[in-house]
């Protein structure tokens, strides 16, 4: 019988190379196997290699489904090793799917295309997806166009996704399933909103408020209705008028076909409150209305909704010159007014509050006219005068000459403090100046009360100027004034200096001023004694002349002495 003949060295050398150049060409690939046999939660697989490999059950198990592996299927599983510490081969059917889906989604990505997945499970800022074996990352932020506060019906669904980033090393890959929907509802608004037109008149729902008004959805496109355009009356926040969810009638504004933007309103399908405001409400007419909102520089008024008027803060009142409007009325308080301007076309109505109530200046005149006492309450000392707290909230002020009798102005002024309450006489009102002119010394018996026009009188110089002297009569009476013309008959005894502070001197009253400082004249006293001689010792028709008749008084006053 024939032997063969035995291996040589070589032929050993060669079987090992063949066999472990099989072995190491199966590893890191993804190669074909057959299930021949499924233990407990293994999945029994031959490769072709001296052993059988195991991979877990759970591998072969979709999220949410049933195992899809039986014995007999032919599957693609990646080789790890090809032989471990038991003699198995080590194989995984997760890692050949992963291979195989990075190859197909690096492949979409290039493209564009989108993806198929399923949102499995959540984790810190999103959520996780499966795409066919690989997981990617899904933000929170790409859920959907809103936020959305429950995912559960979203998860265990296979729907698409755009892939945003791969990396491949890494392992990691984001999704958006917002990006899909914004594409299909851009596709959607640009075909609705072809077949919208300005004026058009329909249904939406309120979606979403701000503070600046409401988006409603007409049906797959939304449009904004600003707070300015759901009603003619002022509204503070579109809340007031709409809520969420709501089906409201709005008309279209405008569209604007290149950002897809649409402007909605409400108040437009309305009738217009303005139409007829000039014939409602002429200028002149008095009318109450309620404080809806108030500013630095007035109030605005509502007189009917719709309508509004603006107070400015100088209509405001007659005495109070100042102050914040905020100070004078309030918010939701009813208060009358005055049309003082109408203007339909700009939508605008000037209004007046002091203009309702009577002038407080024409009111005093009336009640208190010039000579009149009053009383009143110190309510500020300035350099010349004092300003005195009257009926009526108004003021009137005591100027500085007019406070005391026989006392300089600022002697005067240092007797009075804020606060005092003082009796004063009405010298003028001008009521288109609104100004009250008052006399504290006038409401004295003591001084100008005693003196009449004409009367003659002993004064003291109190001062010399170029204009003339400054006089007082007697310690404690009326000061006045003797001009330098009045010093003298003679233009040559004209002269103030030729006078002395102390000196004493006959005059006579002239006048008042509109304070009802008295004004003297020694030019007057001599004219007024010189008639009186002619008509004591002679007269314009018994010849005599002025000569005679002054020496016949002298030669008299001569006797009698």
């Amino acid at each position: 019988m024939a032997t063969s003949a035995m291996p040589t060295r070589d032929d050993f050398a060669a079987l090992l190379e063949r066999s472990l150049g099989a072995s190491q060409s199966f590893e890191g690939r993804v190669v074909k196997g057959r299930v021949t046999a499924i233990e407990n939660d293994l999945v029994v697989i031959d490769v072709g290699l001296k052993s059988e490999g195991r991979v877990p059950l759970k591998e072969f198990t979709p999220p949410g489904q049933a195992p899809l592996v039986n014995v007999g299927d032919e599957v693609d599983v990646y080789v790890d090793r090809v032989e471990n510490a038991l003699g198995e081969a080590m194989l995984s059917r997760d890692r050949a799917r992963r291979e195989a889906a990075w190859d197909k989604l690096e492949a979409q990505f290039e493209a564009g295309e989108r993806v198929e997945g399923t949102i499995f499970g959540r984790v810190k800022g999103g959520f996780t997806v499966d795409l066919g074996g690989v997981v990617a990352f899904l933000p929170g932020s790409q859920v959907d166009v809103r936020p959305v506060r429950d995912v559960g019906p979203l998860m265990g669904m296979s729907q698409p996704f755009q892939l945003l980033k791969m990396d491949r090393k890494r392992g990691n890959i984001v999704v958006s399933r917002r990006a899909i929907l914004e594409e299909s509802r851009a596709e959607a608004r640009t075909g609705l909103i072809q077949s919208l037109s300005e004026g058009q008149v329909m249904d939406g729902v309120v979606k979403n408020i701000t503070d600046y008004g409401a988006f409603v959805d007409l049906g797959g496109i939304d449009g904004l209705l600003h707070v300015t355009d759901m009603s003619y009356k002022r509204i503070q926040h579109p809340s007031e008028v709409i809520a969420i969810g709501d089906t409201v009638r709005v008309q279209i504004i405008r569209i604007n076909r290149d950002t897809q933007r649409i402007s909605l309103g409400m108040k437009q399908l309305e009738t217009d409150p303005w139409e007829g405001a000039e014939e409602r409400y002429p200028v002149g007419r008095k009318l109450t209305g309620r404080v809806t909102n108030i500013t630095e520089y007035g109030a605005f008024i509502e007189l009917e909704p719709g309508i509004e008027g603006l107070v400015h803060v100088s209509e405001m009142s007659w005495t109070k010159k100042n102050a914040h409007p905020g100070k004078i009325v309030s918010t939701s308080q009813e208060v009358d007014v005055m049309v003082l301007e109408v203007d339909a076309d700009k939508r605008r109505i000037s209004l007046g509050i002091k203009q309702a109530t009577r002038n407080p200046w024409e009111k005093f005149a009336e009640e208190h006219p010039v000579g009149t006492l009053v009383e009143g309450e110190v309510k500020n000392a300035t350099e010349f005068g004092l300003f005195l707290g009257l009926d009526g909230d108004v003021d009137g002020m005591v100027h500085m000459s007019d406070i005391a009798w026989g006392l300089t102005g600022e002697a005067a002024l240092s007797q009075y403090r804020k606060g005092d309450r003082v009796t004063a006489r009405v010298l003028e009102v001008d009521v288109e100046r609104e100004r009250i002119s008052l006399g504290i010394k006038q409401a004295t018996e003591t001084g100008q009360s005693e003196l009449r026009k004409n009367d003659v009188v002993t004064v003291t110089v109190r001062g010399v100027t170029d204009g003339g002297l400054d006089v007082q009569v007697g310690d404690e009476g009326p000061t006045g004034f003797i001009k330098r013309a009045d010093l003298s008959r003679d233009r040559d005894e004209q002269r103030p200096e030729r006078f002395q502070v102390g000196q004493k001197l006959d005059a006579m009253v002239t006048g008042f001023e509109r304070g009802k400082r008295p004004t003297f004249s020694v030019k007057a006293l001599q004219i007024a004694e010189e008639k009186q001689q002619v008509a004591q010792y002679g007269s314009s028709d018994s010849g005599a002349s002025l000569g005679d008749i002054l020496g016949a008084a002298l030669n008299k006053a001569k006797e009698n002495g």
